[in-house]
């Protein structure tokens, strides 16, 4: 999978997202500004190689997700994640505290992101901060601000970031974590290239809601 990743961003093989299309904090103002063309992620990546593919369907990851779950069938969800995160060394930006149901439309939150890395993650190079059990708070939204970002100056909200824990990987260590779990990662500050392969799930009766971009694509079920 490093492989066939780091090929695609040498040839600059779409689709892609870039750190200009984003505009975090850190990246580039535009994709005319020097470092402009960085990639951000390469997306679709369940459609990019088989490789990708056999490690969706992967059984042992299968009966991990499943277990993180709680609920079977599990179903690969191709319209969100899907894709191989990388942070490059010039040009990276950072991401602030949230949680990536924020944007995902579904009858139940319940969806476990499986994030694989490809290459060492370290707080340096903008591994994942994370503060374990947020899944399970709920949080008035006067503590996001308008981009669902958590505010980090809300005095309740700086108590609980100090429970945040960094999560560095070594290659081929795997991440799994809620979809309502907080987390925030900074830009690379190490002459390092970071890539993450990552994929989410769900399971059960659970479903995407019609006509959102998470019914966008229909989901797979694995193994």
């Amino acid at each position: 999978m490093r492989a066939r990743a780091e090929a695609a961003l040498a040839a600059d093989r779409g689709p892609l997202e870039r750190e200009a299309d984003v505009g975090y904090p850190g990246a580039p103002d535009s994709s005319e500004a020097p470092g402009g063309r960085t990639v951000r992620r390469l997306l679709r990546a369940y459609g990019r190689d088989d490789a990708f593919r056999e490690h969706v369907h992967d059984p042992a990851l299968v009966a991990r997700v499943a277990a993180a779950l709680k609920e079977e069938p599990v179903r690969f969800c191709p319209a969100h994640h899907n894709c191989v995160m990388t942070k490059q060394p010039t040009h990276s930006s950072d991401t602030g505290w949230h949680r990536d149901i924020r944007y995902w439309s579904f009858a139940r939150p319940n969806l476990v992101t499986a994030w694989l890395a490809l290459t060492e993650e370290t707080s340096a190079q903008g591994s994942l901060w994370v503060v374990p059990g947020s899944h399970r708070l709920d949080l008035d939204a006067e503590r996001f601000d308008a981009m669902s970002f958590l505010d980090p100056k809300h005095p309740e909200n700086a108590a609980l970031l100090r429970e945040a824990v960094c999560v560095e990987l070594a290659p081929g260590d795997l991440l799994l974590f809620h979809a309502r779990l907080l987390h925030f990662a900074t830009r690379n500050h190490t002459g390092r290239p970071k890539l993450a392969a990552v994929f989410t799930f769900f399971g059960g009766d659970n479903a995407p809601t019609p006509g959102t971009r998470s019914a966008s694509i229909p989901a797979i079920t694995v193994p």
